[in-house]
């Protein structure tokens, strides 16, 4: 019998429907039974695509006894993160603050006010190799929620205060900060194998963009370097589909082979700007050409055709991560014949030992990534495997990540002169007119005709950043009133005098917390993007307004920034920008 979550349109939340766990939407109704019932509350936060997700599904959530456990003595809410950015930043925080790290599944317990008293990641079903089971956990929490309430009140009060102290503060705009920052990019890159610091690696796009940024501007050819080869690196290895083209998620090991094998919207469209930006400096073809089979993957498999943007392809198949993209030197001799699939299975790597659980990730680390000769044999393979296996598509539409991919869009047409690329993004604009704006209010994602929730900063700042990339490339003005019009509503909604932008309004719900996020992770921040959208609106526009905005938001990043500077590419290369 399917759980509350059957009347939700999340596809991650739809996975969970039945589950014997009596899942909860994030919903008044669950915190007011928590309240009558004097039951904790267990939060488990995650998305469609992710694996260790899956994994807590299956071992636990499908498990009857977790179940029983779960429904007697908790009330369980679960949460999709991309439709719900504001639950998962504040939860993240609270993650990172009670274990030092975080990752998904997020998995949260805390009082029917909201407040977390206990939070982790993934657990295994039962105690093993040194990591409590859930099993364990929710009968520890049980009697200690019975027989000890106050000490786990007490660590709760303790978190909030300490997540919600003051964060007033300024730092220097100055070249020199920048400088520092190279200096720092130059001290974690792997000058083996591309990328920064040690796997896992993530493409993290807009650190080669800011290093492009600075070569192009003070010819540092160390930045140059450090760029190209990550992003040849991250071509030739399995982070890149070969068969399929696009990205995925991130690389397991140094050297870009192994990756994690799904795909996510913003990846592809951040990896379609940094390639172009790398033609654009350094007018090597395959940069433009990558950016291209990038595009081509986006366009066949995860666009609608009323033209927004699809969010993520799984990484698991049949219960198996990367079962759809792995194959055996036999097999590609079957579709391709004996001689051509010996010569293929040389250039792509596959052998009979195979690179990964025995069987072959496609990759060019040994081969010429130039080298077109077999590429109509890609397409030969492309359709084989498209009937081997399913992938799950999550066809929720992101307000935020349609924006990125819009602006990678302007970016391929400014490089290519294809007029595809434009037409693409010109009806995702429209689409996101049509289905998730309502005057100048945002909505973080749609799906069959339903809305998600109002949006949040990263909807408005990636928004405003795709407004521009639009004017850039038509020079229609609407573009640029429509991002001006944006950009005054963020300064009113989501703006705090003292400095930056929290991630949700002054109308949004009402969460334990209201963090100002501005480290990049996989995405720019809302922060990095709205400093990155100041300065450009600030020489756009002759608007006092902006002038005084783009300064104060440049002080208050660089405070964090000259801290971590290699967590801030996206605010470097606004501040690059702006002292240019």
């Amino acid at each position: 019998m399917s759980n509350r979550l059957q009347y939700e349109t999340s596809p991650y939340l739809l996975q969970h429907k039945d589950n014997p766990v009596d899942w909860y939407p994030w919903c008044e109704e669950a915190f007011e039974r928590a309240r009558e019932e004097d039951k904790p509350i267990f939060l488990s936060i995650g998305y469609s695509a992710c694996h260790w997700c899956h994994v807590i599904a299956h071992e636990s959530f499908e498990d009857q006894e977790i179940a029983e456990l779960l429904n007697q003595h908790f009330i369980s809410i679960k949460v999709d993160k991309e439709e719900r950015p504001d639950i998962d930043g504040v939860y993240m925080a609270v993650c990172q603050a009670f274990t030092g790290s975080g990752g998904w599944p997020t998995s949260i317990f805390m009082t029917w006010e909201q407040k977390p008293f206990f939070a982790g990641t993934y657990f295994p079903r039962t105690t093993q190799g040194g990591r409590i089971g859930l099993r364990e956990l929710l009968w520890k929490i049980q009697n200690v929620w019975e027989h000890d309430r106050e000490s786990l009140l007490r660590q709760s009060e303790q978190i909030i205060h300490h997540l919600n102290q003051s964060d007033e503060r300024k730092g220097e705009i100055s070249l020199k900060f920048v400088r520092l920052a190279v200096e720092s990019y130059q001290r974690v890159y792997d000058s083996q194998y591309g990328g920064f610091g040690q796997a896992p690696k993530f493409p993290a796009p807009h650190n080669l963009l800011f290093l492009l940024s600075y070569y192009e501007r003070c010819q540092d050819a160390d930045c140059l370097s450090m760029a190209e080869h990550t992003l040849l690196q991250m071509y030739r290895g399995g982070l890149f589909d070969h068969i399929g083209f696009g990205f995925c998620r991130y690389s397991t090991d140094s050297r870009f082979l192994v990756p994690h094998f799904e795909k996510m919207l913003y990846d592809n469209a951040l990896l379609i700007l940094a390639y172009c930006k790398a033609y654009t400096v350094t007018k090597k073809k395959l940069y433009l050409h990558i950016a291209e089979k990038t595009a081509e993957y986006i366009l066949r498999e995860m666009s609608s055709e009323e033209g927004g943007f699809y969010s993520a392809q799984d990484a698991d198949s049949e219960g198996e991560e990367g079962k759809y993209y792995l194959f055996t030197p036999d097999e590609i001799i079957r579709v391709l014949g004996k001689e051509n699939g010996e010569i293929f299975n040389k250039q792509y790597g596959i052998e009979e030992k195979g690179n990964f659980e025995g069987k072959n990730i496609l990759h060019l680390l040994e081969s010429d990534p130039e080298d077109e000769t077999l590429s109509s044999f890609l397409t030969q393979l492309y359709q084989y495997r498209k009937n081997r296996y399913a992938l799950h598509l999550d066809d929720k539409i992101l307000t935020s990540w349609n924006s990125l991919m819009i602006a990678a869009m302007c970016e391929l047409y400014l490089a290519s002169q294809r007029e595809n690329y434009l037409q693409a993004a010109l009806r995702a604009d429209v689409f996101i007119q049509a289905d998730l704006m309502e005057a100048d209010t945002l909505f973080v994602s749609c799906r069959k005709g339903q809305r998600g929730v109002k949006g949040f900063l990263d909807d408005y700042a990636s928004y405003i950043f795709a407004q521009l990339a639009l004017h850039q490339v038509t020079l229609e003005e609407r573009y640029l009133t429509r991002a001006d019009k944006m950009c005054q509503k963020v300064i009113h909604d989501f703006g705090d005098k003292a400095g930056g932008f929290y991630l949700y309004s002054h109308y949004g719900e009402k969460l334990i917390l209201r963090p100002k996020e501005t480290y990049d992770g996989a995405i720019p921040s809302g922060n990095s993007l709205m400093a990155y959208n100041l300065v450009r609106l600030s020489s756009l526009t002759d608007q006092p307004l902006y002038q005084e905005a783009v300064k104060q938001q440049l002080q208050y990043m660089a405070a964090d920034a000259s801290k971590y500077p290699t967590g801030y590419g996206m605010y470097w290369t606004a501040l690059l920008e702006y002292l240019s």
